[in-house]
């Protein structure tokens, strides 16, 4: 248990290290996905391009929407946009750096996705092969726009019996191949040109700003943690303190069970100052909404004064 323990607090500790590696897993999963997924193009002039670009783009989307609800910290950044004013003023800098730094790590595996998808080229040429100019190609220059349309659908179905003979469906499937893979090399090339200039002029801006913002997410975050812990142990005492009230008639009996209960009066005080005073459900309640309506103010140098 005691191991247990130990890993969750390192999980807690070390929230962005942990979310670097889940969205790393993440981009791992969808390569994963895509290289067991059985793609199997329809080969139909109105639904191969429905087909082709919801497996390039709906799979992304839910990787994405998966990083977003892994992310702790995206709950905690709506909590933080949405709470009252309260006493405590609200850093839209702060909001924008969470929102950022959540986006981006969501994004991770559904670019993964897209370029891999991009790299391998069959969803391009499943969406795109009804759309090619049939002038290109010498295998249909003498045949009706219908029947054009119909084989251009099928070029993705190498094992089709119209498409078995026809010298340019490998012609047009290159083709397509080509512009995907051109395309994906060109998204990896401009990804890996935007990082690199991100992290290189990033001392040219205003570090102060960014590591102020930085600091105050990770509070914000680290307080929300404190906050969680201090209301399960305070409801931990609570819950203890009315289960004794409550076999408090049954004392006799539980003493013949050999549970050690405390006697009358005693452990009373120092149960009281673990539960700050606060030993009713309406005092919960009220404290409950006094930190979520009126948040107090990032001062504590009246408390130190005190």
């Amino acid at each position: 248990m005691d191991r247990f323990r130990m890993i969750f607090q390192y999980f807690q500790s070390n929230s962005e290290s942990v979310m670097n590696g889940i969205c790393g897993l993440l981009a791992l999963a969808s390569v994963k996905i895509y290289t067991c997924f059985d793609f199997s193009c329809p080969c139909l002039p109105w639904y191969n391009m429905a087909y082709g670009l919801g497996i390039m783009f709906v799979p992304p989307i839910t990787l994405f929407v998966c990083g977003l609800i892994l992310n702790r910290q995206s709950l905690v950044m709506l909590e933080e946009w949405r709470r009252p004013q309260g006493h405590r003023k609200k850093d839209l800098a702060v909001i924008r750096y969470m929102c950022f730094s959540i986006m981006q790590r969501a994004m991770v595996a559904p670019v993964v996705w897209i370029v891999v998808t991009l790299l391998d080229g069959k969803c391009l040429i499943c969406a795109f092969s009804g759309s090619v100019d049939p002038e290109k190609f010498v295998g249909f220059a003498n045949i009706g726009p219908v029947q054009v349309q119909q084989l251009l659908a099928k070029v993705p179905c190498k094992d089709d019996e119209l498409m078995r003979n026809n010298t340019s469906r490998k012609a047009v499937s290159r083709y397509l191949r080509c512009w995907s893979q051109a395309l994906g090399w060109s998204i990896l090339l401009i990804l890996i040109v935007a990082v690199f200039l991100a992290r290189w002029l990033r001392p040219c801006f205003n570090q102060a700003t960014l590591l102020q913002a930085r600091h105050w997410s990770n509070y914000i975050d680290i307080e929300q943690k404190i906050f969680e812990e201090t209301c399960c142990e305070h409801s931990r005492l609570f819950a203890h303190k009315c289960i004794l009230h409550f076999f408090k008639s049954m004392r006799q009996e539980i003493k013949l069970h050999s549970f050690s209960l405390p006697r009358q009066g005693e452990g009373a005080e120092g149960g009281e100052d673990l539960l700050w005073g606060i030993t009713d459900q309406d005092q919960v309640n009220k404290l409950l909404k006094m930190w979520y309506y009126e948040k107090p103010p990032l001062d504590i140098s009246r408390v130190t004064q005190r």
